[in-house]
C-alpha cells in the first residue's frame, strides 16, 4: 500500500468544523508516517471528480472529512474499488460513521484510528445500498420524513435545527397516509397505505434516530422499517420513540429484511444519507462488501 493517502475534505461541514478537523487529521496520519494530500473541490462535482482521480492514480486510502454528505460522495468514488475508506466525521447528523462505531467529532482521534487500521491491515468490508448509479450507506428514506427535508429545504427564510422543526410541524398539519407499491425481493407488488417506508444499510438517519435500529452493515441485508397507515396523534406518540429504537415495537410499524425492494408513490421523493435522491419509483438493491473502511470491531447498527 502507497504511503500517501488523500484528505477530502468538505470545509463548510458542521458550521466550518470541517475545515478546522483537516489540520489533526492530517497531523495523526503525517505523524503515522504518510504523506498527506488535501482534496478540495469548487463544488460537489468538482470534488467528487478529484476524489475519483485520487482514487485511479492508487490512492492509499481516501479519508473523507466532513459529514454524511462528504461521506455520500466519497463512497461514489471508492465503492466498487479496493482503496479504503477512513472517516473522520465533524459534520451535524455523522450517521455513517455512527453506525460503523467511529470517533464522533474528533478529529485527531479519527486521524489515529485510520493510520493504525493502514498500518495494520485493519480494513474491513461493509455493504452498500445502490439505486441506479448512486451509492449509500445508511438510510434511504421516503414518505413522511422525506417529505420533511422536501420542505425544510425550500425553507430559505430560516435556518439550522428550527427550519426542520417548523418543517416537521408543518407536514403533520398536512399528512394524510402514502399509497406504496412495494416489491420485496423480486416477489409480488404489494399495494399499502403507509406514513413512511425506510430502507436501512445503517441504523440511523437524522443524527442519531434509529429508524432501522437492527440494522447491520455487514449481513448482505436491508433492513427495510414500514410505518404503516396511522393517525397524527399516533405519529405523534411512535415517532420520539425513534431516538432509543423502541418504534420497532408498535403494532403500526414493521420490519421486512430484504437484498432488493422495488418503492412507488406519486409525488414523493427519496433521500439517502441525507442527499436527495429523486422521485419514487426506485429500486434500491444491497450490495455485499461493497465498501472497504477504516474502522474499528464488527461494523453494524449501535
Amino acid at each position: 500500500m502507497t504511503s500517501e493517502i488523500t484528505l477530502f475534505v468538505n470545509p463548510t461541514a458542521g458550521s466550518g468544523r470541517g475545515a478546522r478537523a483537516a489540520q489533526p487529521a492530517a497531523s495523526a496520519l503525517r505523524d503515522a508516517g504518510f504523506s498527506v494530500r488535501t482534496v478540495l473541490g469548487e463544488d460537489a462535482d468538482d470534488a467528487l471528480r478529484r476524489a475519483r482521480e485520487a482514487v485511479a492514480g492508487g490512492t492509499g486510502a481516501l479519508i473523507a472529512v466532513g459529514g454524511d454528505g462528504m461521506m455520500s460522495l466519497a463512497l461514489q468514488a471508492v465503492a466498487g474499488t479496493t482503496t479504503p475508506l477512513g472517516v473522520v466525521a465533524v459534520g451535524t447528523g455523522n450517521d455513517f460513521a455512527r453506525a460503523l462505531g467511529m470517533p464522533i467529532r474528533d478529529p485527531a482521534a479519527a486521524g489515529r484510528l485510520a493510520a493504525q487500521a493502514l498500518k495494520g491491515g485493519a480494513v474491513r468490508e461493509v455493504d452498500l445500498g445502490r439505486v441506479g448509479e448512486r451509492w449509500f450507506g445508511s438510510v434511504l428514506a421516503s414518505g413522511f420524513d422525506s417529505r420533511v427535508n422536501d420542505r425544510g429545504n425550500r425553507m430559505r427564510w430560516v435556518g439550522g435545527r428550527f427550519k426542520y422543526d417548523l418543517a416537521i410541524l408543518a407536514e403533520l398539519a398536512a399528512f394524510k397516509p402514502i399509497p406504496y407499491g412495494v416489491r420485496l425481493d423480486g416477489g409480488p407488488v404489494r399495494e399499502i397505505e403507509a406514513t413512511l417506508i425506510a430502507v436501512g444499510n445503517g441504523s440511523t438517519y437524522g443524527g442519531g434516530m434509529r429508524i432501522c435500529a437492527d440494522a447491520a452493515m455487514d449481513d448482505g441485508l436491508f433492513d427495510v422499517t414500514v410505518v404503516g397507515d396511522c393517525s397524527r396523534t399516533t405519529l405523534l406518540k411512535v415517532f420520539p420513540r425513534v431516538y432509543k429504537g423502541t418504534h420497532l415495537d408498535h403494532p403500526q410499524v414493521t420490519v421486512h429484511r430484504v437484498t432488493s425492494i422495488e418503492l412507488a408513490a406519486a409525488g414523493v421523493t427519496a433521500y439517502a444519507d441525507g442527499e436527495q435522491l429523486g422521485a419514487l419509483p426506485l429500486t434500491a438493491t444491497c450490495v455485499p462488501g461493497a465498501v472497504r473502511v477504516l474502522a474499528p470491531g464488527s461494523p453494524g447498527g449501535i
